[in-house]
This record gives C-alpha cells, sequence and structure tokens, in this order.
C-alpha cells in the first residue's frame, strides 16, 4: 500500500485513482480563506456549510438553511418530514425539452476528532483551511463528504450564468447511519426529473455507475467483572493505541491499514503471560469508520508488572515493522495509573478478546467480474461496554445480499460460542451497474469532447444512497461523481482544490449537454 506522503499534499505522486497530475501544483503558504478559491460560489457555499453543525441525525440547521436558501431564490421547495429538502430550479430559456436532472447530496457529515481535538460536533464550525492545493480541518473531519456536493448543488441554484434544462436538488439527511434513513424515507411521488446525478463520489474525474450494500452488526459479550482488594494486590497501567490513519470502511478497506481494535487484542492476547486483566476498554464511533485509536486500562499481578511498559514498547516496533507503510505513525504506549476497583475474571477475558480477534475483519472476498474491486468486507468499527459487558459495533458490506448473509451466519456461529447476542440491522442496497445507461453514454460523449479522453467508469465499495433511491424510483436514470476526497471519515479527511474545480466545470457541462426527451 501507499505510504500516507502518497497521498497527502506535497507528498509526491498524486493517488492511483487520479486521472490528472496534482503534482506540478504550486506550492502555497496557509490559507484560512477558503472562499477566495476558485469556483468562488461553491466554496463559499461549503464554507458556510462548515461553520452549521450538521452530525448524521442533527441536521436541523442545514435543513432550515437549505429552505431559506430555495425560497429566498423564488423556487419551489418541499421539506419531507424526515428532513429532507428538494428545490426545484426551472430551465433555463430554451432548455425546456431537455430531460429532467436531479442532483443529489446528503447534508450530513461522520463526526470524528483527535483524542486531542477540543471540539462539540453539536455547536462548533469546523475549522477549515487551504494549504498547497488542499482543504482540511483542525483535528476533526472536514465535511467535504458530502459537503462540497451540497456545496455544488447551491452554487447550481444561485447560478445565473448556468445552462440547463428542468432540475431538482435533492437533499438528503442521515445517510451515514444505519440504514441511510432519509433516502429510505423519500416519499415515492415527490422526483419528477427523469436523471438522477449522485454527487457523493470521491474519485475525481471518474464516473460511478454502481455500488455495494450494507449492513450493521452489534454483539453484545457478557463479561463478568471481579473486585479488586488488599488480598489481590495488583498494578494499573493505561494503555494507549493512536496515529493509526483509519478512513473510510469501505474506500479505504482495501489500503492495508491497521485497525486500531485488533491491535489492541493482539496485543492482550501477545502479552498474556503477565496476565493484564482489563478494567476499561473503549474505541471507535461510528461503524463506517476504520478505528484510529483505542485506549484500556489493564491491572497486573504486582510481581509481573517491572517489565509490562517494556513488552508494550517491544510489541510497539512488531507492529511499526510490520506496518512501516500502511500505518508510519502508529503509537502504542503503557503508563502506570491509579488502581480501578475492578476488573475482567480471567475467562470473561480471554472469551472477550478471542471472539473479538476471530470475528471477520478487512476483504473477505475480492470481486470475480471486476478485478481489483473488493466484494464483500466487514469492519471491526467500534468497542464499548454495556451494562453486562462490552457492545462490538461492526458494518459489513457486500455487492451480493446472500454474501452479507453469509457473514452474519459465520458471525453468529462465532458468538454463539461465548454466549454473545448478535444483532443486525440497517441494511441498505447494492446498486447494480447499468452499462447501457444513457447518461453514461451522455457523460462519456461529454468528458471526451471537453477533456480528450474517456473518463474512468467504475463501481465504488461504499454505500451510496443510488441504491435506496432506485427501490423508490425504479425507472431512474441514475450515475455518480465527485472531486478527489482522501482520507474521509477521519480527521486527516481533505479534498483537492484542482479536483473540485475539475468536477464543477464537468458538471455544468452535463447540465448543459444532457439530451432532450
Amino acid at each position: 500500500m501507499h505510504r500516507r506522503n502518497s497521498y497527502l499534499p506535497g507528498g509526491g505522486k498524486p493517488p492511483f485513482f487520479c486521472p490528472y497530475s496534482y503534482e506540478h501544483q504550486n506550492s502555497e503558504s496557509m490559507s484560512h480563506d477558503i472562499t477566495q478559491l476558485e469556483p468562488h460560489s461553491l466554496w463559499e457555499h461549503f464554507y458556510t456549510l462548515s461553520q452549521i453543525p450538521r452530525p448524521s441525525k442533527h441536521e436541523q440547521q442545514v435543513t432550515e438553511h437549505l429552505r431559506n436558501l430555495g425560497q429566498r431564490l423564488g423556487f419551489e421547495t418541499v421539506v419531507e418530514p424526515i428532513g429532507n429538502v428538494i428545490i426545484r430550479k426551472p430551465a433555463t430559456p430554451g432548455m425546456e425539452k431537455r430531460k429532467g436532472i436531479i442532483l443529489q447530496a446528503h447534508t450530513d457529515m461522520v463526526p470524528q476528532k483527535n483524542a486531542d481535538t477540543q471540539h462539540d460536533f453539536l455547536t462548533d464550525p469546523i475549522d477549515t483551511y487551504h494549504e498547497d492545493g488542499w482543504v482540511k480541518a483542525r483535528g476533526t473531519t472536514l465535511g467535504a463528504d458530502n459537503g462540497i456536493g451540497v456545496a455544488a448543488m447551491m452554487a447550481v441554484l444561485t447560478a445565473r450564468d448556468l445552462k440547463h434544462g428542468p432540475l431538482e436538488m435533492l437533499f438528503t439527511v442521515d445517510e451515514e447511519t444505519e440504514n441511510m434513513a432519509g433516502a429510505s424515507n423519500l416519499s415515492p411521488d415527490v422526483l419528477l426529473g427523469d436523471i438522477l446525478i449522485n454527487l457523493d463520489g470521491e474519485r475525481g474525474g471518474r464516473v460511478c455507475i454502481g455500488c455495494s450494500g450494507g449492513r450493521v452488526a452489534t454483539v453484545d459479550i457478557p463479561c463478568t467483572n471481579e473486585q479488586l482488594g488488599v488480598e489481590n494486590p495488583r498494578k494499573a497501567f493505561s494503555i494507549t493505541i493512536k496515529g493509526l490513519l483509519g478512513g473510510h470502511s469501505a474506500g479505504d478497506i482495501n489500503r492495508g491499514r491497521g485497525n486500531a481494535i485488533r491491535f489492541m487484542m493482539r496485543l492482550l492476547k501477545h502479552l498474556q503471560e503477565f496476565d493484564p486483566r482489563i478494567a476499561t476498554l473503549n474505541a471507535g464511533t461510528v461503524d463506517n469508520a476504520i478505528p484510529r485509536e483505542c485506549f484500556a486500562t489493564v491491572v497486573l499481578p504486582l510481581e509481573k508488572a517491572s517489565g509490562f511498559i517494556t513488552a508494550v514498547a517491544q510489541f510497539e516496533q512488531v507492529v511499526k515493522e510490520e506496518y512501516t507503510t500502511a500505518e508510519p505513525a502508529i503509537s502504542i504506549s503503557a503508563e502506570e495509573v491509579d488502581k480501578p476497583k475492578e476488573m475482567l475474571t480471567h475467562q470473561s477475558q480471554q472469551r472477550l478478546i478471542g471472539s473479538v480477534l476471530s470475528c471477520p475483519n478487512g476483504i473477505i472476498r475480492m470481486n470475480d467480474k471486476l478485478p481489483g474491486h473488493v466484494e464483500t468486507s466487514n469492519n471491526v468499527a467500534a468497542i464499548h461496554p454495556n451494562e453486562n459487558g462490552y457492545q462490538l459495533l461492526c458494518l459489513m458490506r457486500s455487492n451480493h445480499a446472500s454474501a452479507m448473509q453469509a457473514v452474519s451466519e459465520e458471525m453468529q456461529a462465532l458468538f454463539s460460542l461465548v454466549d454473545a447476542q448478535c444483532r443486525f440491522f440497517g441494511d441498505f442496497p447494492a446498486w447494480t451497474p447499468n452499462i447501457n445507461s444513457p447518461i453514461l453514454a451522455s457523460m462519456k460523449r461529454v468528458y471526451r469532447l471537453a477533456y480528450g479522453k474517456e473518463p474512468d467508469i467504475f463501481a465504488t465499495h461504499g454505500g451510496l444512497e443510488c441504491g435506496t433511491i432506485a427501490m423508490h424510483y425504479p425507472k431512474l436514470d441514475i450515475i455518480a461523481m465527485g472531486p478527489t476526497i482522501l482520507y474521509p471519515h477521519s480527521p486527516d479527511e481533505c479534498v483537492n482544490v484542482k479536483s473540485v474545480q475539475h468536477f464543477w466545470d464537468f458538471l455544468t457541462r452535463v447540465l448543459e449537454n444532457v439530451d432532450s426527451k
């Protein structure tokens, strides 16, 4: 896999999936004012969005902002009970007989931050800045996923110099959690257009024609604690695993990155000669992000405690050697802390570590028909204590519902051995590629005439709302596109400025050249 500096600004080669190079962009000093970037209108709207808190399930402020925008422009504006916003912009003169296009993006963002970052996603704005041709955020997710798509739609609404047929802007809520609630609860008769262009793509210059489906799993693993008293003398240590890249559980699942939960379980298993009993264990926040950090407090018998910190440091070196390229900044450390009041029993600890280590994680199967494309995967995303022990959170993805069912049954079989309860929910459907799509043919033609080459056509392992919307509107001709966004769902998220300009240019050309009805 690629080193971190193979992707980030100033780090040499551009991402392998970029159809045009970013290597020769001028190095620029850091700038806080992203509204001076091109295209101005898009970046101004994106900056406005960054000032509005909008984590999943808390999109009320951005919904109201969009409602006000549509009404202020004098366009027909519909707000659905779930919070989706539809704004209709009439065709420009002479374009009335063109096919109606629906532009679609989701308004929520994944709320991820570094452990040392003070930020409340319910109240605080995102601290954006521009550096060396990329827009980033300090210590948190940026929200370019899918804020750039939302901003592009707002820019189309406010633009007076574009040519286009009848347009609808579909802003959906709650895409990043469970079963894509906004798209799932979309009214079956609210959309009027013929074509839907999803703007949630993350690979500039590429056109997406399909995506995987997904399913969320929670596993309640029963555990028993025992009290620590004077008759049970032990020392306590905190273990911190951090510095991992994390990332999107679909787009980054094939990059060979580490999983902080797996590293912690592996460490505790490896150092079992010290009898490090878990007192607390926490990692991860959302199902669609690879966990970057894991924190545990463990207690050891006094006679075994002296060499523990050294043993953890030695394990860190082993992992660093294994993940030199994929995880160059990984840190695994231990330090002595105050002793807690209780710890897991030996049997509970063995059952917890063994079952989590054995849970399927990462790529499970590659696609036979699309070389290099992941077919089925599972992300061990989070673990936290609950009333009866610990709850594990996972997100599986596949092009085939039968494959997801097979993974579900494998997890049930595994965790039944430790009397754990699995619950599966939040299913969202795959979007089946249509290589004969009229809008695909139109976009290929536009791209070829504008840029002198064919766009790259692909299907993503990620979950887009296209499949869910298609269930409500099976006759829609659907496609997806977007700029280049790296490390979505992590505080390293960044969007390439040049790719945003290219994305906007391509999108507006598509709107102008859509076929007649």
